[in-house]
């Protein structure tokens, strides 16, 4: 999310930006205090921050449903039934939900007859023409009946400035801004969205996320060497697959298969709401109960089972593109609740963030192997233990391995000699700027309570952050870069370009 800004917390700021003393904590108490937070009967929670500077509301719906909760065969399915949620209800989007309906069926039964045929070892031609030409027409039938994007429509024509959805490996996000005079419009439409689902157009949508796929991931060497990353360093954590999941699963996958899921992951008690802005906490409690609470409640979805196994040596992977060379290098390290988070968070941060970071430094600056370089942690996601990872693209003439040599240098600095001190009083001032900057704006602050209730266990964490990075100590550093940066359990991934290809 991008982060912006509430003018409660400037005094605070004022304070923190010269770091001359800790953190104001009356003021983080005091909106800590504001918060309310409730639960409707059939399990859905909500949790309002009322704050009246400006007649505006922000809207954060969290489900707690990404592509770490797909097996296989059904992989991309949480990003596809993002997509499929613009495409209205049995109210908002159709012109006659009856007839269209009555359509699905045969088209699901054809769909299935077509993908089948193709698949034998020899199928006949004849019959595919047969039933592709049927089930062209019954789409086209159906989509008589479609008032194209009337979803998406209705929240624009009443504000909507920031009508978002987003889909990672631990969560489907669906994000608005409104007037807060449209508060309950919001609460008809949504709660609709979630009760009333008409999965329409849905062969069309899988082909707009399959070239969605191809774009992203099949016609970018970047794309192409992250998939393979992910794939060899979580041999059986589902973070091994991408978002957009497999083409073969992305080709196969049937509306039952999306309505099933949508059956077993946005059940109530698996969504958490935030609403931040001009609002009564009151009204809201009343409107949601009015709206919300006429979803049936049900059981939260099965966690996801399977931990990442120990890695048992170092694993290296290549992949021949038309690319300059590219190195990536991923540590396992735990998920963001483990007590060596923010530690960890430090060790990113100055070995490898912003352009004053060490690796940009030697890498980039004065060796001049590199265009540029990084780190990145808590990749793919924070929910399962996940990666710390380190990434160059080396200058022409220059290779990975120059890149990964330097690279290893510096960290090895750092289990030897852990940072100095203007490293961490410099992260320490950058951080909890981020951290108050992040509470500044509405939709950023919505984004944040829920984040930190469902990943982290209690909204309340959030205003504990300052905290947390003040307690860091270089020891914590040295000493997490002696635990988690271990040759044996990295795995290394490369670019190499076509010509020189082994």
């Amino acid at each position: 999310m991008h982060l912006k800004r509430n003018p409660l917390l400037l005094p605070a700021f004022l304070l923190l930006i010269g770091m001359q003393q800790p953190a104001c904590p009356q003021s983080f108490d005091r909106i800590k205090a504001e918060v309310e937070e409730f639960t409707l009967a059939n399990g859905m929670k909500f949790i309002v921050l009322e704050r009246h500077q400006a007649p505006v509301v922000s809207f954060h719906v969290y489900a707690d449903v990404g592509s770490a909760n797909e097996s296989y065969g059904i992989t991309g399915i949480s990003h596809l039934l993002e997509h499929m949620a613009f495409k209205g209800t049995r109210v908002v989007g159709t012109t006659d939900c009856e007839a269209e309906t009555a359509l699905f069926p045969r088209m699901d039964e054809l769909y299935g007859k077509l993908t089948g045929e193709k698949l034998k070892t020899e199928p006949d031609t004849a019959l595919i023409a047969r039933y592709a030409k049927e089930f062209e027409g019954l789409c086209e039938q159906a989509k008589q009946y479609v008032i194209n994007n009337e979803f998406f429509d209705m929240l624009l024509e009443q504000g909507d400035a920031g009508i978002n959805a987003y889909t990672g490996a631990d969560a489907t996000h669906y994000v608005n801004s409104l007037p807060s005079n449209r508060l309950e419009f919001w609460m008809s439409m949504t709660s609709d969205r979630f009760f009333n689902p008409v999965f329409r157009e849905f062969y069309k949508e899988k082909d707009v996320v399959m070239e969605e796929r191809r774009l992203a991931l099949e016609t970018r060497p970047i794309g192409r060497l992250i998939e393979d990353f992910l794939a060899a360093t979580f041999k059986a954590h589902p973070y091994h697959h991408s978002v957009v999941g497999h083409m073969s699963d992305l080709e196969r996958i049937t509306r039952r298969d999306v309505e099933r899921y949508f059956s077993a992951n946005y059940g109530p008690s698996n969504l958490t709401v935030a609403i931040v802005g001009d609002v009564n906490a009151d009204e809201v409690r009343e409107m949601a109960r009015l709206y919300f609470e006429r979803i049936p409640g049900g059981t939260r979805p099965e966690p996801v089972r399977t931990v990442e196994p120990e890695q048992w040596g170092e694993k290296h992977i290549k992949v021949s593109a038309q690319s300059q060379p590219v190195l990536i290098v991923g540590y396992h390290r735990p998920s963001a609740r483990h007590q060596d988070h923010q530690a960890l968070e430090a060790l990113a941060n100055i070995i490898g963030q912003g352009r004053s970071c060490r690796l940009y430094e030697v890498l980039v600056k004065e060796s001049k192997i590199a265009a540029a370089t990084g780190c990145f942690n808590g990749f793919p996601g924070d929910k399962f233990p996940n990666l710390i990872a380190f990434y160059a693209f080396s200058t022409p003439g220059r290779t990975s391995g120059e890149c990964l040599e330097l690279i290893d240098r510096e960290i090895e600095k750092i289990k030897q000699e852990s940072v100095t001190d203007e490293e961490l009083r410099k992260f320490k001032r950058s951080t909890v700027k981020d951290l108050i900057d992040g509470m500044k704006s509405d939709p950023d602050m919505a984004y944040q309570l829920t984040y930190h209730d469902v990943v982290l266990g209690d909204w309340r964490l959030l205003f504990d952050g300052i905290a947390k990075v003040e307690a860091i100590t270089a020891e914590d550093i040295k000493r997490v870069a002696n635990q988690y940066l271990v040759a044996g359990s990295r795995t290394i991934g490369e670019i190499i370009p076509e010509e020189t290809a082994d």
